[in-house]
């Protein structure tokens, strides 16, 4: 076991990131690749926790945008993250790694209730925890359900894994070549310059909290492991030497 500067982390998946080059859906392969990269972490001893959205199958705020009830819209989407959380513990499962999704909405024949002291307990005992089901209410993001987890079972970091982004930049990459990168940033910056870190209640929370926010892409195969480990990777927003 290798020294890592993390104890506990929070990883943040898009739903998207489960997706592969399809853009939609469930791509098993790509679930697998990811379940090994976890594998990887909880290999080093860290107690590891993961907030999935769930983007690839529906998005409650395109459904709101064409008429929908925004609140029903948004629980629709709660389901969506719970049939990716599934997936997931199934890949990990597969390779050994014991986990549980724990969702918040109930629904017992899938998934246990999420209850805070029972998360903390399945990490205590090395099992991988995957929330599901978002905050359990309309109106709030997967990226606030992983800031208010985060909080909540005192993790060291949340770790945004995004697909085809390598960290924060000042404008898009994919369309401006002069676009900057940053390595660090203030809580406070990204909520100013208004950057595509986190959606604002979530960055607002972590910063309330002070728990830093890495930013990296994904689709690296040794990524999550070396962020995990506290390497200089990606994007870091506040932690010890910003916000």
């Amino acid at each position: 076991m290798s020294t890592t500067k993390y104890k506990r982390v929070v990883l943040k998946l898009s739903g998207e990131s489960l997706a592969g080059e399809q853009g939609f859906g469930i791509n098993p392969e790509v679930v697998e690749d990811i379940a090994a990269q976890i594998q990887a972490v909880h290999a080093e001893g860290i107690d590891c926790a993961i907030v999935v959205g769930g983007g690839n199958i529906w998005r409650g705020l395109a459904g709101s945008a064409k008429g929908m009830d925004r609140a029903t819209a948004d629980y629709m989407g709660m389901l969506a993250t719970v049939m990716n959380s599934l997936a997931l513990q199934d890949a990990l499962e597969k390779r050994g790694v014991v986990s549980r999704v724990q969702s918040a909405i109930d629904m017992r024949q899938v998934a246990e209730p999420y209850i805070r002291r029972k998360a903390i307990r399945h990490m205590e005992k090395g099992r991988v925890v995957i929330f599901a089901a978002g905050t359990g209410n309309p109106y709030f993001s997967t990226d606030t359900t992983a800031a208010l987890r985060a909080a909540e079972i005192e993790a060291d970091v949340i770790l945004m894994g995004k697909k085809n982004t390598d960290g924060v930049y000042d404008s898009d990459p994919n369309k401006n070549p002069n676009a900057k990168k940053f390595d660090k940033l203030a809580y406070i910056e990204v909520l100013q310059r208004g950057l595509q870190v986190m959606d604002s209640t979530a960055t607002s929370l972590c910063m309330d909290n002070n728990i830093p926010i890495v930013v990296f892409n994904i689709d690296e195969h040794e990524n999550l492991v070396r962020a995990a480990r506290g390497e200089n990777i990606g994007t870091t927003v506040g932690g010890q030497n910003n916000g």
